[in-house]
C-alpha cells in the first residue's frame, strides 16, 4: 500500500486529521453530527418502508444541521451514502430535496462508493476521510461511471470528473444494514 487515509478524531479539539507520513495534519473540523438507530421496519427491504427510511434519512440530516454556527444553506458538498441501487439512491435524493429545497440544485453531490465499491463497515471512515480531503483541497471528487441517470435522481451529482471550486462546509451520510444511520458535517480548517 503506497496510500492510506486514516480520519482520526479529537474530541479535545474536535478535528480531523489524515496522516502523512506518521505527521497528523488537520483537514477539517467537525460541525454537526447525527446518528440513530432506524427501526426494523423503516429499513429498505419493502415498499411499505419507504416512507419510514426516508423519514429517517431526513432526520439524520436535518439534526446534523442544526447548528448555530452556520446555516443549511452553507453546505457546499454533500458525500452521499451513494450505493448505486435504485431504492437507496432515490430515497437518499428526496431527503436532500426536502431538507434543503431549492438550495438543495445548488449543492454539489458524490458518491465514494462509485470508486471504492461498498466498504461495509469501512465506508464511513473512508468517506470521512475523502470528504475532509476534499475540504482540505477545494476539489470535489466525481462520481464515476455516471452514464444512464434516474429521472428521479436529478441534482448534481458531479459525474464523472472531478471539479475544483470553493468548499467551506461538505456533509457526509452513511447509512449503515440493519437501520444504522449516520450523518456528519464538517467545516473547512483554516489555519
Amino acid at each position: 500500500i503506497s496510500r492510506i487515509a486514516v480520519p482520526l478524531l479529537s474530541s479535545i479539539s474536535s478535528f480531523v486529521t489524515t496522516l502523512t507520513c506518521g505527521k497528523p495534519k488537520i483537514s477539517a473540523t467537525i460541525a454537526g453530527t447525527w446518528a440513530l438507530s432506524a427501526p426494523t421496519d423503516c429499513l429498505p427491504n419493502s415498499s411499505k418502508s419507504y416512507s419510514g427510511y426516508l423519514s429517517f434519512i431526513k432526520r439524520d440530516i436535518i439534526f446534523a444541521i442544526l447548528n448555530p454556527s452556520y446555516a443549511s444553506g452553507e453546505i457546499d458538498y454533500i458525500n452521499a451514502h451513494g450505493t448505486s441501487t435504485p431504492w437507496n439512491d432515490k430515497t437518499e435524493t428526496l431527503a436532500i430535496k426536502r431538507v434543503f429545497g431549492k438550495d438543495a440544485a445548488g449543492i454539489a453531490i458524490s458518491s465514494t462508493k462509485s470508486m471504492t465499491g461498498h466498504m461495509l463497515g469501512a465506508a464511513g471512515g473512508m468517506e470521512t476521510a475523502v470528504t475532509a480531503m476534499s475540504l482540505k483541497h477545494q476539489v470535489i471528487p466525481p462520481t464515476i461511471n455516471y452514464e444512464n441517470p434516474d429521472p428521479e435522481c436529478d441534482l448534481d451529482y458531479v459525474p464523472n470528473k472531478a471539479r475544483t471550486t470553493e468548499v467551506n462546509y461538505a456533509l457526509t451520510n452513511s447509512f449503515g444494514f440493519g437501520g444504522t444511520n449516520g450523518t456528519l458535517v464538517l467545516k473547512r480548517f483554516e489555519e
